[in-house]
């Protein structure tokens, strides 16, 4: 009897079972795959933070767009540009615009040794291309950017030109014959009489030391160079410089000598 029982069970199970198995696929299916990304949430503290900003102002954008390139012909410019002035280097500086000389020989002890022949300074002209050694030239650069740039500031547009009045000459200190040799002599000295600036106006040591605005610029420039060069001569020095500065790198034990 409980036999019977049992395999009366298992043949109800089996009836309902069937049409389970009828309905069944061949073989599994392949799994969807998940998307790639996922699409932003406008609740992440990102997109959360560019909504603040843009309730802060109607200008205002969320995202800054990416600049635009700029025109090729522009590039090409501004490396021609930036060429020429590495061509038009001396003393490996590409501040210091001109040409290199070699070794100038002149009378007796005259002479300079690797003089270059400069024509501009952080983009300044001289009023005429002037012969020097490297140490004077990069000593005048420092003067122009410390000096005679921060001291005229923005008056004109700008320092546009030094008024050069002396370089390399072989001849005496005060242009006096029989006297020591100047530093001249030798390229390490030059002369400043002045500057024009981009709007035509000048600036000049003769007619502007006494003076109120002109002369506290002079001064200041006078100043700055105390330290760079080894001698500055101005116009209180003696009446030969009355007009003009005188700027060496000689070097003295005791220090710069400036007057």
């Amino acid at each position: 009897m409980r036999l019977t029982s049992v395999l009366v069970l298992l043949a109800a199970i089996a009836v309902s079972a069937a049409p389970v198995w009828a309905d069944a696929p061949g073989r599994s299916l392949r799994p969807v795959a998940r998307p790639l990304t996922a699409p932003a949430d406008p609740t992440l503290p990102e997109a959360r933070a560019e909504r603040a900003i843009v309730a802060l102002s109607p200008l205002a954008v969320a995202r800054s767009y990416r600049p635009a390139r700029r025109p090729t012909a522009i590039e090409r410019r501004a490396e021609e540009a930036r060429l020429a002035r590495l061509r038009g280097q001396v003393c490996g500086d590409p501040d210091i615009q001109g040409e290199e000389i070699g070794t100038v020989s002149g009378a007796g002890a005259c002479g300079v040794e690797g003089a270059v022949r400069v024509r501009s300074i952080l983009g300044v002209r001289l009023s005429q291309r002037a012969v020097m050694d490297c140490t004077t030239a990069r000593a005048l650069k420092t003067w122009v950017a410390r000096g005679a740039i921060p001291a005229v500031g923005n008056e004109g547009g700008g320092i546009a030109q030094l008024q050069v009045m002396g370089h390399y000459a072989c001849r005496g200190r005060n242009n006096q014959q029989g006297a020591r040799l100047s530093e001249h002599a030798f390229g390490r000295a030059v002369d400043v009489g002045g500057m024009t600036l981009r709007d035509g106006s000048q600036i000049s040591v003769l007619r502007g030391w006494g003076t109120g605005d002109d002369g506290a610029q002079l001064r200041q420039m006078h100043r700055a160079a105390c330290g760079t060069f080894g001698t500055v001569l101005g116009p209180e020095a003696n009446a030969y410089h009355r007009d003009h500065f005188h700027f060496d790198t000689a070097r003295y034990r005791s220090g710069s000598y400036c007057r």
